[in-house]
């Protein structure tokens, strides 16, 4: 009896511990660090090509350039990337996944007339 009352009273504060749990942020530093990232392009009239640095801190990202690029967006714990990105009058909104070094996705944009998209592959420095 003894034994049993134990282990649900461990089972209890194990599962009350687990729902205080560690903010998502502790998770997603998984994936902090430097990354670069090509965006290439697949339809439509945009480059053929863009790459850009990109830093990721407790699952923030943010562009590391000196081009005038306003660029946003998360990665979840699991690694689930959503990132938006503006250049003047052109922006794109991206989605995909992070592992511990690479990952890739798929984007669409828009601007100046006309509509693009493509897949983005990235690779942690």
């Amino acid at each position: 009896m003894r034994r049993v009352l134990n282990t649900v009273v461990l089972t209890a504060l194990w599962l009350g511990l687990a729902g205080t749990g560690i903010p998502d942020s502790a998770f997603a530093a998984a994936f902090d660090g430097n990354w670069s990232v090509l965006i290439i392009t697949e339809k439509g009239d945009c480059d053929t090509a863009y790459r850009y640095a990109v830093g990721v801190t407790n699952g923030q990202i943010r562009y590391l350039g000196d081009a005038a690029v306003n660029m946003s967006g998360t990665v979840t714990p699991a690694g689930a990337v959503k990132v938006s990105i503006r250049l003047g009058d052109k922006g794109a909104n991206g989605t995909g996944r992070l592992s511990a070094s690479t990952g890739t996705g798929r984007w669409k944009g828009a601007g100046s007339g006309t509509t693009c998209s493509g897949r983005w592959e990235a690779e942690k420095r």
